[in-house]
């Protein structure tokens, strides 16, 4: 929240303990800036929700409330009742302007709280396979998964950001089988390319890459060997390129665990969950097959965990890894994963509650499709390699700016067009261009020759235009908008708060003249405004990844 919107909770808090002698609960007391400013600053209505409590009609308790708030909240320059019993507050110019000089103290940390209290989260997100590059739906939830990241670290949480590499299975196998055969190819010697093998180009760059290191030492070599260094070397180098393009992306990772991890002496790790499921009877044989209770703890069906052919499932090393989450100190863990594990996420909750966790420690957000659009139409492949869109190409075509805000834009759970068109416009049309924008012009504002040293005052009583108030409530609640954020995991609302803010300031541009010689007093408070809101913005641009740039 902003000082001011502490400040009339708080009183409002206060305000019924005396009245009524009861303690408000904290979710009763909800303060809101009304859609229509007409209605006030802010608004609250603690009278109605107090009625039958109190044992009065709404209106008759907001009257009450009111007298006092008045005699108490001296922030307020009028406050009223409307309706039923909403209470209306308009805030004074000067309590409105303190926030000038707060968020030139905090710079770079305005809009930080420790709402989050600490509170040691991990979240995974991206964890593609090291077998391709990342496409577009990878970059979907990459941008949202580090915004996210982001904003919980801005409002005081703990936050660890996880990449699960798939480095041991089946597709590994695959992945050492077709670098082995491209690398055949490149001796003339033929090695059948295995029938769900790996066809990309790049696997064919792995393969020149080992030939130009080894030379033709794995022509012939012992086949467990090679397949072990192929595995290796196929691995280090998608995972490498990987990060390159996450780098490109502005999207860093804090821990990078390997699902080979679990497999390491004897598979030490997955063979101690085993041990742990089996001695609280979680466990049968059927068929051969070793299986999960799991519809014991809500489960649609019991699930198995290693197949009759001795191999274990997908499920069990990943029970494995989210217990290791767990025993690293995290009670939140937070997974993104694409929308074709909606099954999967009852069965992970199901198996770390029978391991004793809270299943509720662990909250999955789903990953819904991306459609890339163009002239109307969808873009499935690259005009430039015929294959599907890569994160690396769409950040060349469109940029890095504008493909993270555009997705992190749209809520995730939601299907989405990504109109490309669109992203790479220059005009006000794109939303990314028109936060940018607010941005730049605030710089150069205060950046212009003919612009004096603004100088810090005490207060800024000057400053009493109907647009500038409207810009000071904005950048004065960026701090309650951040906590909001993260405590919905929802960082779009920061696209939306920098678009409201951008909107905000275009208009004051349009309407009122920032340096104006004849009236330097004026002047240097509305450099202080102007000063505020671009650090404002800068900061929420910042929180998804998006650069605030001084010139366009």
């Amino acid at each position: 929240m902003s000082d001011i919107s502490e400040k009339i909770v708080s009183t409002i808090k206060d305000t019924v303990r005396e009245l009524y002698g009861i303690e408000p609960q904290e979710r009763m007391v909800m303060v809101e800036r009304p859609k229509d400013p007409k209605m006030g600053d802010y608004s609250t209505n603690i009278a109605m929700r107090l009625g039958k409590t109190v044992g009065k009609k709404p209106r008759d308790a907001a009257e009450e409330i009111v007298a006092k708030l008045k005699e108490k909240l001296p922030e307020a320059s009028d406050i009223t009742i409307a309706g039923p019993g909403f209470i209306n507050f308009a805030v004074s110019g000067s309590a409105l302007s303190s926030c000038i000089n707060k968020i030139l103290d905090a710079g770079d940390a305005y809009g930080h709280s420790n709402a989050g209290k600490g509170q040691k989260v991990l979240v995974e997100y991206v964890s593609a396979n090291p077998t391709g590059d990342l496409h577009c739906g990878h970059a979907r939830g990459a941008a949202w998964g580090d915004s996210l990241t982001r904003v919980l670290k801005a409002a005081g949480y703990d936050v660890l950001r996880e990449y699960y590499v798939n480095d041991a299975g089946h597709q590994i196998d695959v992945l050492a089988e077709s670098v082995f055969s491209r690398y055949c190819e490149l001796f003339g010697r033929a090695y059948p390319l295995p029938e769900d093998g790996y066809h990309a180009a790049d696997i064919i760059d792995v393969a020149k890459l080992i030939r130009e290191k080894d030379g033709d030492k794995w022509l012939d070599a012992d086949e467990e060997e090679r397949t072990e260094y192929f595995k290796n070397m196929g691995i280090e180098m998608k995972l490498d390129a990987i990060r390159q393009d996450l780098a490109l992306y502005r999207v860093a990772f804090d821990s990078w665990v390997h699902e080979r991890f679990f497999y390491e002496n004897d598979n030490a790790r997955i063979n101690a969950i085993l041990k742990k499921m089996e001695d609280k009877g979680l466990t049968y044989e059927k068929d051969g097959a070793l299986w999960f209770k799991s519809t014991e703890f809500g489960d649609d069906k019991d699930r198995v965990l290693r197949k009759n052919t001795g191999l274990l499932t997908y499920l069990t090393p990943d029970i494995a890894n989210h217990a290791y989450k767990l025993e690293r100190g995290y009670g939140k863990l937070i997974d993104l994963f694409g929308a074709d594990h909606h099954s999967y996420v009852t069965r992970m909750k199901c198996a770390l509650a029978a391991l004793g966790y809270d299943k509720d420690c662990l909250e999955v957000d789903l990953i819904q499709m991306v459609r890339m659009v163009s002239n109307g139409e969808e873009v499935k492949m690259s005009k430039r390699t015929g294959n599907a869109i890569t994160l690396r190409e769409l950040c060349e075509d469109v940029g890095v700016d504008a493909a993270r805000w555009f997705f992190v834009s749209k809520e995730v759970g939601t299907h989405m067009d990504f109109d490309m068109d669109l992203a790479k416009q220059k005009t006000n049309d794109n939303p990314v261009y028109y936060a940018q924008y607010a941005y730049t012009r605030m710089f150069n504002i205060l950046h212009k020759e003919d612009t004096p040293v603004f100088a810090r005052e005490e207060s800024y009583p000057l400053l009493t235009q109907e647009k500038e108030m409207a810009i000071l409530k904005q950048i004065s609640e960026f701090p309650k908008v951040v906590a909001d954020a993260a405590s919905a995991r929802m960082p779009n609302r920061i696209c939306n708060y920098c678009s409201a803010l951008a909107r905000e300031f275009h208009s004051y541009y349009n309407a009122c003249k920032v340096n104006d010689p004849a009236n330097p007093g004026l002047t240097n408070q509305r450099m202080g405004l102007v000063h505020a809101a671009m650090i404002t913005m800068k900061n929420a641009l910042a929180l998804i990844g998006v650069d605030a740039p001084e010139k366009m």
